[in-house]
């Protein structure tokens, strides 16, 4: 324990490096392999021969007669090919014909008022400036002036250019300029309290809005509790008899074996849907029944597998479950237990070994869909090469529509793996090669995802390394993480192949854009596994605002990253301490005489509605908590407690739901009355 103790206060260790931003259709740019030809652009753009060709007949047809302006409109079509080009047009289906320009709110550079001055006068055919091809994003084959739809400047750099000193990216003729704006200082470290001794895997904001989540543990039982608030002295609050819902007699649980995600459909609170992501041993149910993960489609015979810990190929499966509340609840948010009987079986695949299947599930906030990672499947360094196999679901994220439940004749038809369809734009769609579940591949075994609250297009995913790196990538439509071509920036050299190998140049990998080298971390268990974690989006430690924070799963080390300039790509990540707060409501396990907490093995991170973070351990829940609170030192901090409140709690009795009804329609009258005077 003494390494432990003196790694936790090392100094802060800073690295950075390079994300690949999006394209307009949401896939990550490629690396092109020659220049473009019209647009010049190299190394890597969201354009490939065929869009650059594209752009310069547009160009053409445009039949402007003026260099000036002629050289301006040509670097404006161009900018479709930047590898911002999602952040200067905006993703389908609300994309704009022309990018934002960087106007005086945004850069020095005022290339909103330079296309103005060169281009006001000149007739453009097909021009992209008329004000109705905002919407409609269609063309007039007429000759047009800008002065035809914009009177003067300001009007057309309203419509064009930068709006507010809010907007982060812009384009100023040559490149995408990014507003730089002053971060949040360096956080001295994380102070962080224990409310919970219980060990759990998953935690859950409850959708209703109020103080309360869901937590579930490994085997298998979860719970609704209600959390105390800051600065409170409290701590978790549940009937640890009365589980919301207790699935251990149909889960196999074991080391990598469990019930592994959980997720609430975004209409819960009047539907009553949600999801658990399990194992289950076919061996020990019969219900336990799916196609095998190693089958003929994917070039594998899983009758020539070896046998993995004693287990045959495919003894084991991932189940995706769908569960309700009592079905006749009118308001699913008042009920305190589910019912015990799925309603649907959603996914199930058999595994090859017995390791490597991660299980977390996550409904997109932006999009609706349910997203499912799901690991390599095990063994020696994937020998069978899933994870770039684009027929095998190994390896991947996964991407259901779960509202769109097809008959039984169209999920044979389909080939699909259970009770859901494909969404229309899932990457198949333009890549016919790849399986339609399919939304990201090339994973090892991605353990805990999450959208950014405040930038919810913001999807990051830490991914399991085996011998050199832990990453943390950021999640793109159809994009290639590189295992077991990479493991993380390195190249990776398996000894065992039985699958054979994917060629670098034959995929467009994505690199992290945050992670650790295992040399840095020297843990008591001599090895590293990283934890994925949440953008902070509380205030509660204002220096830790808009980082991502993610750790070693044998508290090995907690970092926070941070991309600045905003929408640029650039990550930083700085190693913190962590420290137990003043006053926990539970002590925290100590190493040694220090304040530093013994958290044993950090299995997940928990976000709440207040947006406080949390860290599930297997000795406890512990909250981030204000930095003075541990005498670190945040010039940003002013209040002592979280400055949001929460939906209240729903009642526990029908005679507190009725009186609380009745307080709603006194309060309603009483607004009314103020309304009218």
């Amino acid at each position: 324990m003494k390494t432990l103790k003196l790694l936790l206060f090392l100094p802060i260790f800073i690295s950075s490096s390079l994300a690949f931003p999006l394209c307009t259709d949401s896939w990550a740019p490629l690396n092109l392999k020659s220049p473009l030809t019209f647009c010049s652009y190299s190394g890597s753009s969201c354009c490939n021969s065929s869009d650059d060709t594209s752009i310069q007949n547009q160009f053409k047809s445009m039949n402007i007669n003026d260099s000036a302006c002629a050289s301006i409109l040509k670097s404006i079509l161009c900018s479709k090919c930047s590898p911002f080009s999602a952040e200067l047009f905006g993703v389908q289906p609300k994309i704009q014909t022309v990018p934002i320009l960087c106007s005086p709110t945004n850069s020095e550079k005022d290339f909103c008022g330079k296309v103005w001055d060169s281009c006001r006068n000149t007739s453009i055919r097909n021009s992209p400036f008329a004000p109705t091809l905002q919407a409609s994003k269609g063309v007039t084959s007429s000759p047009s002036k800008i002065t035809d739809f914009w009177q003067s400047e300001s009007d057309f750099c309203k419509a064009f250019g930068t709006s507010t000193s809010n907007d982060s990216v812009c384009f100023d003729g040559n490149t995408t300029s990014f507003n730089i704006t002053p971060s949040t200082p360096n956080p001295k470290g994380l102070c962080i309290e224990k409310i919970s001794n219980g060990s759990y895997i998953n935690m859950v904001a409850h959708p209703d809005g109020s103080n309360r989540v869901f937590l579930a543990n490994q085997e298998g039982k979860i719970w609704l509790a209600t959390l105390p608030d800051q600065e409170s002295g409290g701590t978790l609050e549940f009937d640890e008899s009365n589980p919301f819902l207790d699935l251990t007699d149909q889960i196999h649980f074991d080391t990598e074996f469990g019930l592994l995600g959980l997720a609430f459909h975004p209409s819960f609170t009047t539907n009553g849907r949600f999801f658990v992501s399990f194992n289950c041993d076919k061996s020990q149910s019969a219900s336990c029944s799916g196609t095998c993960a190693c089958n003929s489609n994917v070039g594998c015979d899983p009758s020539k597998l070896p046998s993995d810990n004693g287990a045959q190929p495919c003894q084991y499966q991932s189940v995706i479950a769908e569960y309700s509340v009592n079905s006749s609840s009118t308001m699913p948010s008042m009920e305190s237990n589910a019912i015990p009987t799925e309603v649907r079986r959603i996914f199930t695949m058999g595994l090859p070994f017995t390791s490597h299947h991660a299980g977390q599930i996550l409904f997109g906030p932006e999009d609706g869909y349910l997203y499912f990672m799901m690991g390599d499947g095990g063994n020696e360094a994937d020998p069978f090469n899933f994870a770039q196999n684009k027929k095998s679901l190994l390896g991947k994220i996964l991407r259901f529509n779960v509202n769109n439940i097809p008959s039984s004749s169209e999920i044979n038809s389909l080939g699909l793996w259970g009770n859901y369809s494909i969404p229309k734009d899932n990457p198949s769609a333009d890549d016919s090669e790849l399986q339609p579940e399919i939304w990201a591949l090339g994973f090892r075994n991605p353990w805990r995802c999450s959208f950014d609250s405040e930038r919810p297009s913001y999807f990051y995913c830490a991914d399991v390394g085996k011998d050199t790196y832990e990453e943390v990538d950021l999640i793109s439509k159809g994009g290639n993480y590189g295992w077991r071509v990479y493991e993380g920036p390195d190249l990776f050299h398996p000894k065992w192949t039985p699958g054979g190998n994917t060629s670098i140049t034959s995929i467009n990998a994505i690199f992290p854009v945050m992670g650790y080298a295992h040399s840095s971390v020297n843990t008591a268990v001599g090895s590293a596994s990283i934890t994925g974690g949440y953008v902070y989006r509380s205030m509660v430690d204002p220096c830790m605002y808009g980082k991502y924070l993610y750790a070693d799963l044998y508290a090995g080390g907690f970092w926070a990253g941070l991309e600045n300039p905003e929408s640029s790509g650039n990550y930083t990540s700085m190693r913190i301490p962590i420290n137990c707060g003043k006053n926990s409501p539970i002590p925290c396990d100590e190493i040694g005489v220090s304040s530093v907490p013994s958290l044993n093995l950090i299995f997940s991170f928990g976000e709440d509605n207040r947006k406080d973070v949390f860290l599930l351990a297997s000795n406890g829940v512990y909250r981030v908590v204000r930095p003075s609170r541990c005498n670190y030192e945040c010039s940003l901090e002013k209040n002592t407690s979280n400055a949001f409140v929460p939906a209240p709690s729903p009642p526990s009795s029908a005679h507190q739901f009725k009186f609380m009804f009745f307080l709603q329609i006194l309060l309603m009258f009483v607004v009314s009355l103020n309304l009218q005077f």
